[in-house]
C-alpha cells in the first residue's frame, strides 16, 4: 500500500486527452489506495464509495432518467455508449464530447477532492442517463418513488470474475486481488467490492419480474446480436429506429472501436480508479474468455458452488461463445 500524494500547491490539473476533458484531480487530500472494502447496509463497497454512502443515498432522481444498472463488468460501458447514440440520434460528435463516465455520470464515485458522481448527476441537464453498480435494496428510493426506468444488464458469472480480477488489478481504489485463486475464492464468497454476483443478479432478476419499468438483459445477446438488442432497448424506451441509426449505432459501438475511442476506454481518468499503463480497462470483450483461466479443479469447485447459489433461480447464463 502507499499513498498518491499530490503537490499541495497544486490547487487543481485538468487532464486533458485530445477533445474530452478527464476527470478533475484535485490535491487538497491525499489519496491512499488499496485500501480494503468497507460494509454498507450488509454489501462490501469500495472505501471511498463507502464514505461517500450517505449522499447517494439522498441522491435525487428525475422521473425521466434513465438509470443503467449492472454488477461491475457485465457490459456497463456497451450499453452507456449504445444509449447515448440513441439519445443524440447517431451523432457522433455529441457521443464524443467527453468522457464515459461525465456523459452518463456514476452515481456512486468518490474519490477525495473530486466531484461525486452524485454531484455530476445533479448538475447533468435532463434527460439524463446514469450508472450504478450498486444491489436492488440498496438503490437510492428516489428511483423508485420518480417510477424511473432502469436497463439491467447481466453477465455470466465466470467471465464476471475473470474480467473482476483484471479490473482489480488495474483499478486501486480496490484491495490487492492476491493470485488469481485468492481472487476466485472471495469471489465466490461475495467478498468483492458491490458483493455477492449470485444475489444481485437474482434480485435484480426478481425485482424486473414484477416491475415493467426495468428491462433484464444479458451482455451475452448484446455480444451475439447487437442489432436485436439494441432494437429491445429502443423499444423499451419508446424511441423511433431507422435502419440509419441502427447501423450507426452498432459501428460506433463495435468493441474495436470503442477499444480504440478515448471516450469510452477510460484512458487519462484518474489512475486510482482506471490506471491504464498496467493494463486496458477493455480488454476481450468476448463469452468464455474464462476458460484461458480456470483450471479444470477450479472449474469444477465453481460449477458445484453455482448450482448451490443459484439453485431456484429461472436465470440461465451463456458462457460460451
Amino acid at each position: 500500500m502507499h499513498s498518491l500524494l499530490l503537490p499541495l500547491e497544486q490547487k487543481s490539473e485538468v487532464l486533458s486527452h485530445n477533445s474530452g476533458s478527464l476527470l478533475l484531480r484535485m490535491a487538497s487530500q491525499p489519496l491512499v489506495d488499496r485500501l480494503e472494502l468497507k460494509i454498507i447496509h450488509g454489501v462490501p463497497l469500495i472505501h471511498y464509495f463507502a464514505n461517500n454512502f450517505a449522499e447517494v443515498e439522498r441522491f435525487q432522481a428525475r422521473p425521466d432518467d434513465l438509470l443503467v444498472s449492472t454488477y461491475s463488468k457485465s457490459g456497463t460501458t456497451l450499453l452507456s455508449e449504445i444509449l447515448e447514440m440513441l439519445y443524440h440520434d447517431g451523432d457522433t460528435e455529441k457521443c464524443g464530447r467527453d468522457v464515459i463516465v461525465k456523459r452518463v455520470p456514476f452515481i456512486d464515485l468518490a474519490i477525495p477532492g473530486e466531484e461525486t458522481g452524485a454531484q455530476l448527476a445533479a448538475r447533468t441537464p435532463s434527460p439524463r442517463i446514469l450508472k450504478t453498480h450498486l444491489p436492488v435494496q440498496i438503490l437510492p428510493k428516489s428511483f423508485w418513488e420518480k417510477n424511473c426506468k432502469i436497463i439491467y444488464v447481466a453477465r455470466n458469472a465466470k467471465d464476471v470474475a475473470v474480467s473482476f480480477f483484471h479490473f482489480y488489478l488495474i483499478s486501486k481504489v480496490h484491495p490487492e486481488p492476491g493470485t488469481w485463486q485468492e481472487f476466485l475464492d472471495k469471489f465466490m464468497a461475495g467478498k468483492v467490492s458491490y458483493g455477492s454476483w449470485y444475489n444481485h443478479v437474482t434480485d435484480w432478476w426478481e425485482k424486473a419480474q414484477k416491475n415493467p419499468r426495468i428491462l433484464y438483459m444479458f451482455y451475452e445477446d448484446m455480444l451475439k446480436d447487437r442489432r436485436r438488442e439494441i432494437r429491445k432497448v429502443a423499444t423499451f424506451l419508446g424511441k423511433d429506429l431507422d435502419d440509419e441509426l441502427l447501423e450507426k449505432t452498432v459501428s460506433h459501438t463495435s468493441f474495436k472501436k470503442m477499444k480504440a475511442n478515448p471516450m469510452s476506454n477510460y484512458d487519462g481518468v484518474h489512475p486510482i480508479i482506471v490506471d491504464t499503463s498496467i493494463g486496458p480497462f477493455m480488454r476481450k470483450g468476448v463469452t468464455g474468455d474464462w476458460k484461458n483461466y480456470f483450471t479444470v479443479a477450479q472449474n469444477e469447485r465453481f460449477d458445484e458452488d453455482y448450482a448451490r447459489q443459484m439453485s431456484g433461480s429461472t436465470l440461465h447464463f451463456c458462457t460460451e461463445a
